[in-house]
């Protein structure tokens, strides 16, 4: 998509519900890998079979003992995914969201950034989704783009010694991941269970 043909501006009260749907979207795309991606790891495989074997003493059905502790995990996990990046995000000192608008009126983007929690640990992404019919098209990279001037203006007024902006990225979302590589990115450690990353961190030094 041409540059000329895209422009990002502050999410007006009426985009409210697009806004959101597309947020939720977003999360569908990669809940299901990271869900299967946390099961599948020996540690997890573990806990839902001792979980099965004690439904075995209360349950007369052999599969709903089996199934059970599995659906149960899943549900939570896609619970706390949609919590986190399938909601409207509160209001930051960074102002936004910010949608990516095409030339037509089209809402094809959606960011949101978040002051970090500790002096100099820069600004973070919190919200960060393209529309399926938008991807490959450059608009993800425009909105990270913005994300960085963004974070750079907000360092420059906080006299912050350094412009650095975080991206939280679902361990099975590689789109973005591939995307934020080519930008520049830095994976980082993240966060995850039992010892296993389902979040990774991606800086970047502005």
């Amino acid at each position: 998509m041409a540059p000329s043909h895209l422009s990002v501006r502050e999410m007006r009260e009426d985009e409210k519900p697009l806004v959101l749907e597309m947020l939720k979207a977003g999360v569908k795309d990669t809940e299901n890998r990271v869900a299967l991606h946390a099961l599948t790891r020996p540690p997890a495989l573990l806990l839902l079979a001792a979980a099965s074997s004690g439904l075995r003493f209360v349950l007369a059905s052999f599969a709903l003992a089996l199934l059970l502790p599995v659906f149960l995990a899943v549900a939570a996990m896609k619970l706390g995914l949609r919590a986190r990046w399938g909601s409207l995000p509160p209001p930051g000192g960074l102002g936004g969201p910010w949608v990516a608008v095409r030339g037509s009126g089209d809402v094809c983007g959606v960011l949101a950034l978040a002051p970090g929690t500790n002096a100099g640990d820069g600004a973070r992404v919190t919200r960060l989704s393209v529309s399926r019919w938008h991807r490959r098209r450059g608009v993800g990279r425009r909105l990270v783009a913005f994300a960085e001037s963004r974070a750079r203006a907000w360092a420059g007024g906080m006299g912050e010694p350094r412009a650095r902006l975080v991206v939280p990225v679902a361990v099975a979302a590689w789109g973005l991941a591939g995307l934020l590589e080519g930008c520049g990115y830095q994976a980082e450690e993240g966060w995850g269970c039992m010892g296993y990353t389902l979040v990774r961190e991606f800086s970047k030094d502005l």
